[in-house]
C-alpha cells in the first residue's frame, strides 16, 4: 500500500504557493498551503506533515519565530522544515539553524533541485516515523506476555519478542545489535515451530501456509477465495516430565508494511483447554460417583418392592443392608459437594482460634475416627490464636487426616501431628504418615478441586476429591499456604499446614 506523504507550503504570496504547487503536483505528495505562520501551525498540528517548506519573510509571524514555535511544541517539534528564502546572506541561514530549520532553498529555486530535496527528506522523515513507530511497538510487545512474531511474505522471521523466542526455543537478542541479528535466516517460521510443536488443525494451518504463497490458488472467476477463519493451535505433547502446552495462533497483515508482512501472535491457552478437560472429567466424575450408589439404590429397593415375598428373610436384610450402605454413601458425597461449595464462597471467619487448645481437638478427631497410632508434639505460643473458627480447623484436621486413612494400604496408618508457632509470624501444622509415596505428578496435582490420586480414574476411591482442595480454599481467604511432600524415609506423606496468627499476638 502506497502512503503519499503530506507536505505543508507556507507563504504569503499565492504566487509562491502556486508556483511551489506546480512544481510538486503529480509528484506523488499531498499538499497542504498555508498563508500565515499561526495557520502553519494549526495545520501542522491537524496534518502531521512529513516536511514543511516555509518561506522566511512574511508579516507578522516570520519563518524564523513559526520554526521556533514548532520545534518548542511536543507534537510537531520532529517535522522537517525547508526554509526557501532571497536572503542568501550567512547570517540568516546561521539564523535559521539556530530557529531549527533543517535545510534551505535560496529563490529564485532551481525545479530539480527543489524536487531532489522534497524527495530525500520525505523519504528520510519516513523512515524515521516507521522506525519511531517499531521502536514504540517493541518496547510495548516486550512487556506482553504473549509471544509475537513479525515474518515477511517469504515466511522468514523479521522479528520475535523475548516470549516468542521462549516458546521458539530462539536465543535472546545480541546486546550490540537489534533482534535480528540472531533469528534464524534459513528457516522458515511454519517450518521452526513444528521443531517444537504439533500444528492443529493441520487443515487450518495449512490454509494459512497459503496466505504466504507468492500465487494463491484463484476461483474459476479469477478472484482468491477468502480463508476460513479457524483457530489454530500449537501443541506440545505432554511427556514423562512435562505437561502438555496449548498456544492459540492468530495473525495479521500488517498494512503498513512495506514488504507484506505478518504480524503472529502466540497466547498460552493450556489453562483454559486444561479447565475445559477438568470440567469434562468433573462430570464424568461425578456421574460415576453419584450414579453407582444411586444405580445400586434404585435396584435393591425394586428387587425389594417386586420381589419380596420370594426372598427370604437372610435375602431382605442383606438388600436392606444395601440400600441403607448406597444411601448412606450418596448423602455423603452430596454433603461433600455441598461443603466444599460452602466452604470456598464463605467470607473469613472473624474468631480466632486459641492454638494452646489443638491438641484435645486432635485427640477428639482421634476417637471419632478410631486412629490408634496418632501422637501430638511440639507446642505453641500460651497466647497464640489462629485465624480461623474451629470449625474451619476441625475441618482441616479431619479432610488431612482422612486422606492419612484413606491412601494407607491397611486403613491403619501412623501419623504424627507436630505444632510449632512463632510471635509475630504463623503457625504451622505438620501431618505425617506411613502411607505411600506419591509421583511428582501426584504432589503437583492433589490440591486441585476433584482430583484423586489413583492411576486411571475408576472410582473406587472414597470421597469425591475435594477435602485438600477445601483446605486449600480455606487457607487462602486467610493468607496461609500449605505443601505435601514425600516422607524420608517413605512410604508416607507430610502436609504441612502454615496459617497466619492473630494481629493482637504479632503485635
Amino acid at each position: 500500500m502506497n502512503h503519499a506523504s503530506t507536505i505543508l507550503i507556507v507563504d504569503d504570496e499565492s504566487i509562491s504557493r502556486e508556483a511551489m504547487e506546480s512544481l510538486l503536483t503529480n509528484q506523488g505528495y499531498h499538499l497542504v498551503f498555508a498563508s500565515t505562520g499561526a495557520e502553519a501551525l494549526s495545520l501542522a498540528a491537524q496534518r502531521m506533515p512529513d516536511l514543511i517548506l516555509l518561506d522566511i519573510m512574511m508579516p507578522g509571524m516570520d519563518g524564523f519565530e513559526m520554526c521556533r514555535q514548532l520545534r518548542a511544541t511536543p507534537l510537531i517539534a520532529d517535522i522537517p522544515v525547508i526554509m526557501v528564502t532571497s536572503l542568501d546572506d550567512r547570517d540568516s541561514r546561521l539564523q535559521g539553524i539556530e530557529a531549527g530549520a533543517d535545510d534551505f532553498i535560496s529563490k529564485p529555486f532551481d525545479r530539480i533541485e527543489l524536487r531532489l530535496r522534497v524527495r530525500t527528506i520525505t523519504h528520510l522523515n519516513r523512515y524515521r516515523r516507521l522506525m519511531n513507530e517499531r521502536t514504540r511497538f517493541e518496547w510495548v510487545i516486550e512487556q506482553a506476555k504473549d509471544g509475537f512474531v513479525i515474518v515477511d511474505r517469504n515466511d522468514t522471521i523479521q522479528y520475535a519478542n523475548s516470549q516468542a523466542r521462549s516458546y521458539l526455543n530462539l536465543p535472546p537478542p545480541s546486546s550490540e545489535d537489534t533482534a535480528d541479528a540472531t533469528l534464524p535466516d534459513n528457516e522458515p517460521f511454519l517450518a521452526l515451530v513444528r521443531k517444537h510443536y504439533r500444528c492443529e488443525p493441520e487443515e487450518a494451518w495449512q490454509n494459512r501456509l497459503l496466505l504466504h504463497t507468492p500465487h494463491p490458488p484463484k476461483a474459476p472467476d479469477g478472484t482468491v477465495p477468502p480463508v476460513p477463519e479457524v483457530l489454530c493451535y500449537l501443541v506440545r505433547p505432554e511427556t514423562a516430565t512435562s505437561q502438555a502446552l496449548w498456544l492459540q495462533v492468530d495473525h495479521l497483515d500488517l498494512p503498513t508494511s512495506l514488504h507484506e508482512e505478518k504480524l503472529f501472535r502466540m497466547r498460552d491457552v493450556t489453562e483454559q483447554v486444561t479447565r475445559k478437560r477438568q470440567m469434562w472429567t468433573f462430570h464424568s466424575l461425578v456421574t460415576h460417583k453419584l450414579g453407582a450408589p444411586q444405580a445400586s439404590l434404585i435396584n435393591s429397593i425394586h428387587l425389594l418392592k417386586s420381589g419380596s415375598h420370594h426372598l427370604s428373610p437372610q435375602e431382605v436384610e442383606e438388600f436392606t443392608d444395601i440400600v441403607f450402605q448406597s444411601a448412606q454413601r450418596l448423602c455423603s458425597q452430596i454433603q461433600e459437594v455441598r461443603d466444599y461449595l460452602r466452604m470456598t464462597e464463605q467470607p473469613t471467619p472473624s474468631e480466632a482460634y486459641p492454638l494452646a487448645t489443638l491438641p484435645q481437638l486432635i485427640e477428639h478427631i482421634r476417637r471419632e475416627m478410631n486412629l490408634e497410632a496418632l501422637t501430638v508434639t511440639g507446642g505453641a505460643l500460651p497466647d497464640a490464636r489462629l485465624v480461623l473458627s474451629a470449625q474451619a480447623i476441625e475441618v482441616l484436621l479431619r479432610e488431612v487426616l482422612e486422606n492419612a486413612r484413606k491412601f494407607h494400604p491397611t486403613y491403619t496408618p501412623t501419623i504424627t501431628v507436630a505444632i510449632s508457632s512463632t510471635r509475630g509470624s504463623e503457625a504451622c501444622i505438620q501431618v505425617t504418615d506411613d502411607g505411600v509415596t506419591l509421583s511428582p505428578e501426584q504432589l503437583d496435582r492433589v490440591w486441585m478441586p476433584y482430583y484423586q490420586a489413583e492411576k486411571g480414574f475408576s472410582g473406587s476411591v472414597p470421597g469425591m476429591g475435594l477435602g485438600l482442595a477445601m483446605v486449600a480454599a480455606l487457607l487462602w481467604n486467610v493468607g496461609g499456604h500449605y505443601a505435601m511432600t514425600n516422607r524420608e524415609p517413605g512410604p508416607g506423606v507430610v502436609v504441612r499446614l502454615v496459617i497466619p496468627l492473630a494481629k493482637d499476638v504479632a503485635q
